[in-house]
């Protein structure tokens, strides 16, 4: 049986980080043996603070646009009213995340034991994503050692859990493990590509912001491979996505007599951040209580009631766009704003910011030590989504956790650059 090497006084010349070189190491020679001690770490820090928050935020509510969703599909099995008035079927959201947590409430009830529920599948996928770290470092390239103190560091970090961000991390780790697998073995068969098109267009289902991450793949794969099937696999793969996009395109279509990509909110998200005396950040938005939206105000619900809610974001969608060309120098400012707010955090929350910074100057380092020495399928598959999923948010109003789905590459460089200080110490 493996024995965890115990750490010994630090006598004259000797190594005062061997300890920590042993067990990052004990960790790093079993993926399942990480995963469970990082798990269990992770969700053993979540779980404690989980008890100390206030009843009124665990039981079922109809607050917010998800949770008022879930509520119609198990009240009434309807996907529809996130707004704050009743206002009909709706795309808002993708269906995925509201599905679970409609499931959850209607196997547990709409009390406590519902609300605590949902909030353990929210946590306990949090904790996988860091759980999964040592072995996603370790298939891309990263090194498994550099996961272990990644997933450690993110285990560490007690966050309010997210929604879908959580499931979108998995989800696009583990797609980009298929991807590189597919460069570097081989393109593989017609059912294989079919099958990875399927499983990528459900994705589009959590997140619908994974869509760029999987065109810019398959364009890398395009570029990058030599078999003489590529494209013709690469149109298999095509064609799975379509057909996981297809139920829920009818089922929008027969409600709205509209075709749009998985959701309807576009329009209303470009609205809520290109307008007149509009901030980069959400929360400085919120404190003013200046933008409309029909989960807030009352009069913004009633149009989407009285035009339709598709309609109705094409309308906003409208009204962004001639704000937009009327404002260029605006518009590029505050996106430049975004995409700065992105990558060092809220501006307006210094603290915070602070460690978004910290991290992402981390990663860099971890990257510029760790990038040179990787194979190009490698390097693509950690840059094409650090590069392409942002590219919605740039143009949207900031919040914090959009970053969370691409926070584990960011650890798995941050990892990478510790482990090299901590080995040549």
């Amino acid at each position: 049986m493996t024995r965890l090497p115990s750490a010994t006084p630090a006598g004259p010349g000797q190594d005062v980080l061997e300890p920590a070189r042993a067990v990052v190491g004990w960790l790093a020679r079993s993926s399942w043996r990480s995963f469970i001690v990082i798990f269990l770490l992770a969700f053993a820090i979540r779980g404690f603070f989980l008890i100390r928050v206030p009843d009124r935020y665990i039981l079922p509510h109809t607050r917010w646009e998800m949770e008022a969703t879930a509520y119609s599909l198990v009240e009434r099995g309807e996907f529809a009213d996130p707004y704050l008035i009743p206002t009909g079927p709706t795309a808002h959201l993708p269906p995925i995340m509201p599905a679970i947590i409609a499931l959850i409430w209607r196997l547990f009830g709409m009390g406590l034991a519902a609300g605590y529920a949902a909030w353990l599948v929210r946590i306990a996928a949090e904790c996988a994503v860091y759980a999964m770290l040592p072995w996603l470092a370790g298939r891309l390239g990263v090194g498994r050692e550099a996961g272990v103190l990644a997933g450690l560091a993110g285990a560490l970090i007690a966050t309010w859990p997210g929604y879908v961000e959580a499931l979108t991390a998995i989800a696009l780790g583990l797609l980009l493990v298929a991807f590189l697998r597919r460069w570097t073995v081989g393109l593989g068969s017609h059912p294989g590509s079919l099958l990875l098109g399927l499983v990528a267009g459900v994705t589009f289902h959590l997140q619908p912001a994974l869509l760029p991450v999987v065109l810019g793949c398959m364009a890398f794969e395009l570029w990058f491979s030599r078999d003489r099937q590529k494209w013709v696999l690469s149109g298999v793969m095509a064609l799975g996505l379509l057909l996981a996009c297809v139920p829920w395109g009818v089922r929008n279509y027969a409600r709205f007599q509209e075709v749009f990509f998985i959701r309807s909110n576009l329009g209303l998200e470009l609205r809520m951040g290109n307008h007149e005396g509009a901030a980069a950040a959400m929360d400085v938005m919120d404190a003013r209580e200046e933008h409309r939206h029909p989960r807030t105000h009352e009069r913004e619900a009633l149009l989407v009631r009285e035009l339709g809610e598709v309609a109705y974001m094409r309308a906003a969608g409208r009204e962004a766009l001639e704000w937009i060309r009327s404002h260029p120098g605006e518009f590029a400012r505050l996106t430049a704003s975004r995409v700065i707010h992105f990558w060092f955090g809220p501006l307006h929350a210094p603290p915070v910011a602070a460690g978004f910074t910290a991290l992402t100057l981390l990663a860099l380092l971890g990257a510029w030590r760790t990038l040179p020495a990787m194979a190009i399928p490698e390097r693509a598959a950690l840059l094409i989504p650090l590069a392409t999923y942002p590219l919605i948010y740039y143009v949207v109003a900031y919040m914090s956790r959009y970053r969370v789905p691409l926070d584990w590459i960011l650890l798995a460089f941050a990892g990478a650059a510790v482990w090299h200080w901590i080995r040549r110490r």
